[in-house]
């Protein structure tokens, strides 16, 4: 787990979700937890088993989708000696070493049908017999179980056990992603930030610029606040002028005029040829626009904004990358009360 990332927010989504984790801390019962990648489903899933009566028992974690299928069952509920080709001595399972603990499973949509039988039965009996054994084991094991994936839709194609959702659905924590949680963008900006910048010991902390701050806003955050952090440390670390707020920020990191060309297939290429090539639809809903001139002014202005950032305010620079002079541009900054910080 990621012990440098902590709770932050403040918006109502998130903290209902905190909220509900910590009151269901205490129960024995297991716990599902449901959201997009980089929501903090880890955290969670650690704030369970730390509030809980268990807290100093072991938590031990096991990522379904990072085993191929065929040694999942193995590191679930372990082995004997001989059990299969290359098992040279006995092993105890993850539910063995989380005894009298909890036992986290993350990407649980992922686990094969036959292990899922399995669990059923080391959640329904508190058992389990290692592969190549006759004789099971008791274990004490709370169960938390991490998902990004639609588990009542992969039941009803057949895809997961319902039986087993229902003993895991006990209560269900479902994490907002970042897109939704109002305030909680910029928080968690400048929470990232200033840890990034003493890292890299700068004698203060300048803040982002006004176009970078309402860029962030505005971007959906797939990654949510995995994605975040990484895109504010790298702007931080980019940033060479700590007395002026960072001004630039680059959301893809493999975004670059000299990103290679993908080879494609010969008929690949026909039927891409064949194709009418079509430019993307502008970003803007037009049917918004009420004044013409109050929004091409501000598509300008974050137009200047932007190149101001990415060439550190430096304005010589500026106008030579939008194709203006000096004076032309010095003309768009006071048009625009755009000043030495954007």
């Amino acid at each position: 787990m990621d012990r440098e990332v902590q709770f932050i927010g403040q918006s109502g989504a998130f903290l209902d979700a905190v909220e509900r984790a910590s009151r269901a801390a205490p129960m024995r019962r297991p716990v599902l937890v449901i959201g997009e990648r980089g929501t903090g489903k880890e955290l969670i899933a650690e704030r369970l088993h730390r509030l809980s009566t268990r807290w100093q028992e072991p938590l031990v974690t096991m990522n379904c989708a990072a085993l191929p299928e065929t040694l999942i069952e193995a590191e679930l509920f372990g082995h004997e000696a001989g059990a299969f080709t290359g098992a040279t001595r006995a092993r105890t399972g993850r539910f063995e070493e989380a005894d009298k603990g909890t036992l986290f499973l993350d990407e649980l949509g992922t686990l094969s049908m036959g292990a899922q039988e399995r669990l059923l039965r080391a959640v329904e009996y508190g058992e389990v017999t290692r592969i190549g054994s006759s004789k099971p084991v008791r274990v004490d094991v709370r169960i938390v179980a991490a998902t990004n994936e639609d588990l009542p839709k992969l039941a009803d194609q057949g895809r997961f056990r319902a039986d087993l959702l229902d003993r895991l659905s006990f209560e269900v924590i479902t994490l907002p992603p970042l897109r939704v949680r109002e305030g909680d963008i910029a928080v968690l900006a400048d929470y990232f930030g200033r840890r990034m910048a003493a890292e890299l010991h700068w004698d203060s902390w300048p803040g982002f610029a006004g176009s970078v701050q309402r860029a962030m806003e505005e971007y959906l955050w797939p990654g949510n606040v995995r994605e975040l952090r990484n895109v504010v440390e790298r702007a931080v670390y980019r940033w060479d002028d700590w007395s002026q707020p960072i001004g630039h920020v680059q959301f893809d990191p493999f975004e670059s005029p000299w990103k290679p060309v993908i080879s494609m297939r010969p008929e690949a290429m026909e039927s891409d040829a064949a194709t009418p090539v079509r430019s993307a639809p502008p970003s803007t809903d037009f049917d918004t626009v009420a004044d013409l001139r109050a929004a091409v002014d501000a598509h300008e202005r974050a137009i200047v904004e932007h190149h101001l950032g990415r060439n550190r305010y430096n304005q010589r620079q500026t106008a030579k990358a939008l194709g203006l002079t000096y004076d032309q541009l010095r003309h768009c900054l006071k048009k625009h009360g755009l000043g030495e910080k954007a």
